[in-house]
């Protein structure tokens, strides 16, 4: 028996093909999209001895008020903590601030915990509420 290929067993085969390559780049973009995700946790769903507290990480929350600390010398030096009403993190960062940053206002820092609990920063971000507006800019008030 010679193996010819009939039209039936060459559509066939090209709906094989076709769905084997539309699986394997399926599995491509799904790939590329997990590694480029990036999530936060907040002070509160840290736990003691927690195993991502090895790994670089990003914890977001709330800058607490009156906790912003500059140095004095250079002002890149920065401390201040983060915070999700019941649990805090102190941070440390060398490195200029953006400018939407400020207490009470939500921010992102990325790095690794040391032994005390401090969070070396990376990089800080600043988040915005969908309501963005310049500093410079001041919305004008709505008269009744």
């Amino acid at each position: 028996m010679s193996a010819v290929l009939t039209p039936r067993r060459k559509r066939l085969l090209l709906i094989l093909v076709a769905a084997a390559l539309l699986l394997a780049a399926g599995a491509f973009v799904k790939q590329a999209f997990r590694s480029n995700l990036v999530f936060y946790v907040t002070p509160s769903e840290l736990q003691p001895n927690d195993p991502r507290a090895k790994e670089t990480l990003r914890i977001g929350g709330l800058v607490q008020p009156g906790s912003l600390q500059r140095s004095t010398a250079d002002r890149l030096d920065v401390r201040f903590t983060l915070t999700s009403g019941d649990s805090s993190v102190p941070v440390v960062y060398r490195g200029t601030l953006p400018d939407l940053f400020s207490e009470g206002k939500g921010a992102i820092a990325q790095g690794k915990l040391d032994a005390s609990g401090t969070l070396v920063a990376t990089e800080v971000l600043a988040k915005h509420d969908e309501n963005y507006v310049p500093p410079n800019v001041h919305p004008q008030k709505a008269t009744p």
